[in-house]
C-alpha cells in the first residue's frame, strides 16, 4: 500500500497521493481513448474528435462532484449515526474545507458515475455531438479510466474487502490481500484502512473491481463495433456492471454498507434498480436496427 507515492521537498513536504495520481491518470486514458473511438463511431469523424475533447471537462467535474458528494453524505450519516469521532464524516462536520481534498481519496462510485453522464449528455448536446452516440464511446473510455483508479483504491486503502473466514485463508493475490500492520497504519495516516483491521487477510475487492471493468471495456468495445442501434452498448455495458458491482458489493468490508430492507448495500440497491432499467430497456430495443456509425452490415 502506497498513500503517498513521494513528496517534494517544498516548506513541511507536499506530499504526491496516490489516489490523485491515479485519478488524474484515469481521467486522461479514458477522455483519450473516447476521443480516439469517436473519430471511428462518431457521425462526423472528422470534427467530432474535436468537439469531444472540449466535451471531456464536464464529464471530470460530473465525475469528481458526483462521486465526492455521495461519499459525504454517506460518511456524514455514518458518523451521524454512530459517533465515530475516527470517520470522514466527523471531520467533514468539523473540518468543511477537508471535503474538497478528494485527492486523499473517498470517491463512491455510482455518484461519479451518474454524474458523469448527466454532465457528458448535457455537453456532448452542447458542443454538438449526438449524446446518446457519444455515449456509447464514452463508456469505452470510461470503464478502462475506472481500472485504472480502482488502482488508486488499492493504494489509498478504499473501498476494501471484508475478513477472509477463517480456514479460507492463504490465496494469492489479487483475490486475498493482507493489510499492513498497526506500526505501519500508525506511521501511515493517509491510509484509509481502519486501525481494527492491522494484520488481517481481506478479499481483494480493489483489484476485482480493476480487472472488472476492463472486461466490461472489452465487451463494451466488441458490442460498439457490431451493434445494431445507437445505446446498445452504453445498455450492455451497465446492465454487466450493475451485476458484477452486486456481486462485489457482497464481498466489500467498508462500514455503512448493509442497512438497507434487511442488509443490501447502497450500491446494491443502485444496482438493482439501474439493473432492472437498463434490461427493460434492452429488451424493448431488442428488435431494433438502424443506421449507425462506423458500423458496416452486408
Amino acid at each position: 500500500m502506497h498513500p503517498v507515492l513521494f513528496e517534494i521537498p517544498l516548506g513541511d513536504g507536499f506530499p504526491i497521493r496516490s489516489f490523485g495520481v491515479m485519478l488524474a491518470l484515469a481521467f486522461l486514458v479514458g477522455a483519450h481513448l473516447w476521443t480516439r473511438l469517436m473519430g471511428r463511431f462518431g457521425e462526423d469523424p472528422e470534427g467530432d474528435p474535436e468537439r469531444t475533447a472540449a466535451a471531456t471537462m464536464a464529464i471530470l467535474v460530473g465525475v469528481v462532484l458526483g462521486g465526492r458528494l455521495f461519499y459525504v453524505i454517506v460518511e456524514t450519516l455514518r458518523y451521524m449515526s454512530s459517533d465515530d469521532m475516527n470517520s470522514a464524516g466527523y471531520r467533514y462536520i468539523h473540518d468543511p474545507v477537508s471535503i474538497l481534498k478528494v485527492w486523499e481519496g473517498g470517491l463512491v462510485m455510482y455518484g461519479g458515475f451518474f454524474g458523469a453522464i448527466m454532465l457528458g449528455l448535457w455537453s456532448s448536446k452542447r458542443h454538438g455531438l449526438n449524446p446518446i452516440n457519444a455515449l456509447d464511446s464514452a463508456l469505452v473510455g470510461g470503464f478502462v479510466g475506472q481500472a485504472i483508479g480502482r488502482i488508486g483504491c488499492l493504494l489509498v486503502g478504499d473501498d476494501y474487502g471484508s475478513v477472509v473466514p477463517a480456514g479460507k485463508e492463504g490465496m494469492p493475490f489479487p483475490i486475498q490481500l493482507k493489510v499492513p500492520s498497526l506500526e505501519w497504519l500508525e506511521a501511515h495516516p493517509e491510509s484509509l484502512f481502519p486501525a481494527e483491521l492491522a494484520g488481517q487477510t481481506l478479499w481483494a475487492t480493489q483489484p476485482w473491481m480493476t480487472i472488472n471493468a476492463l472486461v466490461i471495456a472489452a465487451v463494451g468495445y466488441y458490442v460498439l463495433k457490431r451493434r445494431r442501434y445507437m445505446g446498445q452498448a452504453a445498455l450492455v455495458m451497465l446492465l454487466h456492471y450493475a451485476i458484477t458491482r452486486y456481486i462485489i458489493e457482497g464481498f466489500r468490508g467498508d462500514e455503512l454498507r448493509g442497512v438497507w430492507f434487511g442488509g443490501f448495500s447502497t450500491s446494491q440497491l443502485i444496482s438493482m434498480v439501474s439493473g432492472a432499467i437498463v434490461l427493460g430497456l434492452l429488451i424493448k430495443f431488442r428488435g431494433r436496427t438502424e443506421q449507425v456509425p462506423g458500423v458496416q452490415r452486408s
